[in-house]
């Protein structure tokens, strides 16, 4: 008798339409308002919980504990999680290759169905609840939860499906004749490791989720500081139906774990979002291992960047107001903790004090406070390291004499990780804050001379090691073609008219090169092409009689 997850082939499933999330406005009195505010109560109220390890479904206390902040009062803790250790990551290891044939072998629409499910529960059921684990755990304000831990999440959930289904169409379009040419989409051998970053709770699910989707299965870290929402986007996935062992959640101290997963022979990718130190690190220690190795590892990362605003002279009053807010958004929403974050402006001389002044008087209206008082535009930063480090630059900035601080510049880590928004001008194209990833809320101007913006599209590329995103402000559409050619291998994401920030799924994929990462397109049919091993199969129909060639007959 033939086991029971033998599943014919009876049709070709098509997908439901797959769409962008709907986003909510949560204005004052709305429902989603009232249901979100219930649920940051419950929450805090709640507080502290507690997150073990999961091994093939198995939740494990393993009583080496650490603890998750709420960064906007340092004194509340989100969470208490259990560590791992090499020890169980090992098992971990060990029951998702146990779980592998299994999981490749569910047909595609069963995968799918698992994340297609999850992106409707996190849609209605556990909208609130997640995005309340992202504002206290991580310090977003309530648009950013919902861009971020409503939207995103459910979006990569969704068009994951969608381009999986591309990938899988992609077949050879010749076929001579009694041949019959194909073309299947393996798993990796062996399992994927996914380690997560905190700014984005959507991120941490797609590091998982993507190759899971494919076929694989994954040795999750989540970031320390952002385990509980991420803990709960693991049983967001455990409830839509992912069997235990195909994600196995671990978190626990870095370097440990990282040692053990790249150590194993088993070990097929590395998944990962965080900073360029860590992931230069992570590369030369697979290299390192690489005779060890069964099969060549696949890498894919995303890391920092020092993403840039260029203005253009030809941009009149108007242009330079909208350029302003575009900057306050890019750089100071979540605190300037977005890879993509504006980090530094360039402004023709000319526009310079009139940019300024529309800068400085959009700044004066932030407001800056805990994410459970809905009214702030900012929160804190995420932890003590980041605020030292922040801290450290608009020190810098404060001491350096080619350096003025223009707004902002104070801190204050009494209750919570509070930094200013600052805006720094430098008359040194070179300074620390135009060179240097901070992560955080700090942008630095620079005024050059309206005869050089080709020079200055050339300075961007050349100051800084970093290629993420990057914005044209102009109006003539032959300045803006320049433009566009000048800084094209500047920024994996390009804006034109619009700021650094804000890349959706579905329309704008997104990464970048340089030191800023593999640049494999999360959001795309291109990043789940990195996670399959392709196999191409030749059918012969026809028996041949001989083996001589015409070509070898007399």
């Amino acid at each position: 008798m033939a086991h029971s997850l033998q599943t014919p082939s009876l049709a070709h499933f098509k997908l439901p339409t797959i769409d962008n999330e709907p986003m909510h406005s949560y204005a004052p009195g709305s429902v989603e308002r009232q249901k979100l505010q219930a649920a940051l109560e419950e929450m805090r109220a709640q507080a502290p919980f507690e997150v073990p390890v999961v091994i093939n479904g198995e939740k494990i206390y393993t009583g080496k504990t650490s603890q998750q902040l709420n960064p906007s009062e340092h004194k509340s803790v989100l969470c208490t999680y259990h560590e791992g250790d090499a020890a169980l990551t090992q098992k971990a290891i060990d029951g998702a290759l146990a779980a592998r044939a299994r999981w490749e072998a569910l047909p595609f629409n069963e995968r799918a169905a698992v994340f297609l499910k999850a992106a409707d529960l996190l849609s209605t059921k556990y909208r609130y609840k997640m995005m309340a684990a992202t504002m206290l755990g991580q310090g977003k304000n309530i648009w950013q939860a919902e861009i971020d831990s409503a939207a995103e999440l459910c979006d990569f959930l969704r068009f994951n499906c969608k381009y999986a289904e591309e990938v899988y169409q992609q077949q050879p379009p010749k076929n001579s004749p009694g041949v019959w040419n194909r073309v299947e989409f393996r798993a990796l051998e062996g399992f994927v490791f996914a380690v997560t970053p905190f700014n984005f709770t959507a991120i941490a699910g797609n590091l998982p989720g993507a190759p899971a989707l494919m076929g694989n299965v994954v040795l999750w870290k989540p970031s320390p500081s952002a385990v509980y929402s991420n803990y709960l986007v693991y049983e967001l996935l455990e409830e839509a139906g992912l069997p235990a062992g195909v994600i196995q959640f671990v978190p626990g101290p870095a370097e440990e774990i990282c040692a053990k997963a790249l150590s194993s022979p088993d070990f097929a990718s590395l998944h990962f979002t965080g900073s360029t130190h860590v992931f230069r690190k992570l590369w030369k220690d697979i290299g390192n291992n690489i005779d060890i190795y069964k099969s060549y590892p696949r890498i894919v990362g995303e890391t920092g960047g020092k993403n840039f605003h260029l203005l253009h002279p030809d941009l009149q009053s108007a242009d330079l107001h909208h350029a302003a807010l575009q900057t306050i958004r890019g750089a100071f929403e979540f605190q300037g903790q977005k890879c993509s974050a504006t980090s530094r402006v360039y402004v023709p001389k000319s526009l310079a004090p009139e940019f300024k002044k529309f800068l400085v008087a959009e700044h004066a209206k932030i407001t800056q406070g805990p994410v459970h008082e809905f009214q702030h535009f900012m929160g804190p930063v995420i932890n003590k390291f980041a605020f030292d480090k922040i801290k450290s630059f608009i020190d810098y900035a404060t001491q350096d004499a080619d350096c003025e601080i223009l707004a902002g510049g104070k801190t204050d880590d009494s209750v919570g990780y509070y930094i200013q928004p600052t805006i720094v001008v430098a008359k040194n194209p070179k300074t620390k804050t135009l060179v240097d990833e901070i992560f955080g809320p700090v942008v630095t101007i620079y005024e050059y001379e309206d005869s050089q913006f080709e020079e200055t599209a050339k300075l961007i590329g050349e100051t800084t090691q970093y290629a993420l995103t990057g914005s044209l402000f102009a109006r003539n559409r032959e300045n803006i073609t320049i433009g566009t050619n000048l800084l094209r291998h500047l920024a994996g994401n390009f804006y034109v008219n619009d700021k650094s920030t804000g890349a959706v799924v579905g329309q704008q994929p997104f990464g970048g090169g340089r030191a800023s990462g593999t640049n494999d397109k999360a959001g795309s049919f291109t990043l789940l092409t990195r996670f399959v091993s392709t196999r191409a199969i030749k059918e012969n129909f026809v028996p041949i009689s001989d083996f001589i060639y015409p070509s070898n007959l007399q």
